[in-house]
């Protein structure tokens, strides 16, 4: 029992004075001598008993009446709190994420977390409401109804110790109020796991709410599996999280338009092929039918016109082996030599090739520096007759170890970097250790080197190295110095830095992903590009250099779909967007072993037992009627207690 006024209990003490009146309060009998005293003597001593029991019966009730009279002045409650001293703090966190989309029992987990709130808070009552996105501090549910109504789901979710911390953050840095923390999600298996630390200022419920099914269908992925001059095959993945799936139908549209269908039985993971036409401009949908999550059920993904490539050979050699690679389909290739050089034909490259030429002018390394500087990429390969001091000044200014003497001794070529951006994506089947070596008669030795080492000599030394956007090779590779022209690693080798020099936007990218990809246009400095769908613009970050720009997005765009990437009103590109398909899987984490928090998956159910703990049952009124209850028995006492 706890009180409101405790310093009235003092008065207590005063219960004292009244017993020490009575104590004290001493009567003296006179006594009457009779013939025959035996009647009487009996007669006094019963009326004295009585008298005495009587007058400590008539204290008891009067002091009882008087302390309840006290106790109830000074307000006494029960709780488990000290509630009637104490304010009280409630911060709500809200998981909006895609997953909420799955059913419960009265339909969308997050509509349904929606209405709970709303029918279950008070209209007037403060709180603080977090979303993965919005934040409202201190207002009411009233206030805020209709946002929570149009809630909509969002692709970036928090992790669960950034969404705890976010929330924690919302509490005020009074010590003295009581502070609940709900905290709703489906807590789905993720990369970031749940880890609540103990915190004595913060009660921590967790409400986990899970659908009544966790079968889900996705669309995962789209690859382009084959391509000749004619016909491109689109490869298209779905995911299955729950039974078989018979006759699964499967469409692709283009541009709104139906363009095939396909169905496949679905049993975990199943692929479905489509075929379109090559080198046309696509503005494509894959789609399927589920009734669980939506967000899930469509991929975008658009083929634009090919951009050719500028390719710089610089050159005192034949370079026939280059155009052959660089085909003009592709590729703008141009070869010039030293004698004819015009560095502003730099503005216009994306990669520049010096091939076996014997001297690197100063101004031309600085040129090459400047190039760099601006997004393009070069590739170094010496020559037998080059001048040392010049490749080393050139090695240098990029970051590269120096060559040393030339080295006459015969190297096989045996180690390929198969995780290397340039072999990476398809290029090789498997990691093959048994192949025909190429090989080199001299080359230029490096040691203590930091760069990337591509391909490697049977000691370990580079034959191609990387820094960045510059890429060097340690040896001539004419046919009188190597064979490495005659074997099938070349084309993928000289092709590849060619694509990496004109990052090329793909198929899709992934909202929430760190994606990057150049535009081949020439802009004014006050000019942006924007990415426009529908009503939605946006524009995102971007790096300008003379014959390119850089686009990096992350968390924007929002919304996935296919925008059209414009300069003011000229459509450069398409570019598609998809939502992360991390949160298809509906499998969740078992809350029975958390600890430092309150498990639960009712919200209604929380907040009931929020109220019963800081509920005050006030006794005040219970006092006052025991003291009315102790009036009526003294005053019973002293009538009929003879």
């Amino acid at each position: 029992m706890q009180f409101k006024n405790p310093e009235l209990l003092y008065a207590l003490f005063l219960l004292l004075i009244p017993i020490i009146v009575h104590l004290f309060q001493l009567r003296k009998f006179q006594k009457v001598y009779f013939t025959n005293v035996a009647v009487l003597k009996k007669v006094q001593l019963q009326t004295r008993k009585s008298a005495t029991i009587k007058k400590w019966l008539t204290l008891l009730t009067r002091l009882l009446l008087l302390a309840a009279i006290i106790i109830a002045f000074a307000q006494p409650y029960l709780s488990k709190t000290n509630a009637f001293n104490t304010k009280t703090e409630t911060v709500i966190y809200l998981d909006n994420s895609f997953s909420m989309q799955a059913k419960g029992e009265k339909g969308d987990l997050l509509k349904r977390a929606v209405q709970d709130l709303i029918e279950t808070i008070p209209e007037t009552e403060t709180l603080s409401l977090i979303t993965n996105t919005e934040s409202y501090r201190n207002t009411t549910i009233k206030a805020i109804k209709n946002e929570l109504l149009q809630l909509d789901y969002v692709s970036n979710q928090l992790p669960y110790d950034a969404a705890l911390l976010k929330s924690k953050k919302a509490f005020s840095s009074d010590k003295n109020t009581l502070k609940n923390l709900i905290f709703i999600s489906d807590f789905q298996q993720k990369k970031s796991t749940l880890n609540i630390k103990q915190d004595t200022a913060i009660a921590i419920n967790l409400v986990q709410l899970k659908p009544v099914s966790t079968n889900n269908i996705a669309v995962d992925s789209l690859f382009v599996s084959k391509q000749d001059p004619n016909s491109l095959e689109l490869t298209v993945v779905l995911k299955n999280n729950g039974l078989e799936v018979k006759n699964l139908p499967i469409s692709l549209f283009d541009n709104g338009s139906l363009l095939s269908k396909a169905s496949v039985d679905l049993d975990g993971k199943a692929t479905a092929i489509f075929n379109i036409p090559n080198n046309k401009i696509i503005k494509g949908k894959v789609t399927i039918e589920d009734k669980q999550l939506q967000f899930d059920n469509a991929l975008y993904f658009n083929i634009n016109e090919t951009s050719k490539i500028n390719v710089l050979a610089i050159s005192e050699t034949n370079t026939s082996y280059l155009s052959r690679i660089f085909t003009e389909d592709e590729f703008v290739l141009t070869s010039k030599t030293t004698s004819n050089l015009d560095y502003s034909l730099f503005d216009t490259q994306n990669l520049i090739v010096i091939d076996e030429t014997e001297t690197l002018p100063n101004s031309l390394v600085t040129a090459l520096k400047v190039f760099t500087d601006k997004g393009g990429a070069v590739v170094l390969i010496p020559s037998l007759k080059g001048k040392l001091s010049d490749y080393n000044t050139f090695l240098q200014r990029f970051g590269f170890a120096p060559f040393e003497a030339l080295n006459t001794a015969e190297k096989r070529i045996t180690t390929i970097n198969y995780a290397h951006p340039l072999y990476a994506n398809g290029v090789f089947e498997k990691q093959v250790d048994n192949f025909q070596y190429p090989k080199v008669n001299r080359y230029y030795p490096q040691t203590n080197t930091k760069t990337t080492a591509v391909l490697q000599f049977e000691d370990a030394k580079p034959f191609l190295s990387q820094n960045k956007s510059v890429y060097v090779f340690s040896a001539p590779i004419n046919k009188t110095n190597s064979n490495f022209k005659n074997i099938n690693l070349i084309v993928p080798t000289f092709y590849n830095i060619a694509k990496q020099s004109l990052n090329t936007t793909t198929l899709y990218y992934t909202i929430g992903q760190n994606n990057s990809y150049d535009v081949p246009v020439n802009i004014q400095q006050d000019r942006v590009l924007t990415l426009v769908n529908g009503t939605d613009k946006i524009i995102p970050e971007q790096n300008y250099f003379n014959n390119k720009v850089v686009i990096k997005t992350n968390d924007i765009p929002e919304k996935s779909g296919i925008y059209d990437l414009k300069n003011t009103t000229t459509i450069l590109q398409n570019v598609s967007y998809n939502y992360n398909r991390a949160e298809s899987n509906l499998n969740y984490i078992n809350l029975d072993d958390v600890k430092h928090a309150t498990v639960n998956n009712n919200i209604t159910t929380v907040f009931e037992n929020i109220n019963n703990d800081t509920k005050v049952n006030q006794l005040w009124k219970w006092f006052v009627i025991l003291g009315l209850v102790l009036l009526i028995i003294e005053m019973l006492i002293l009538k009929y207690l003879k």
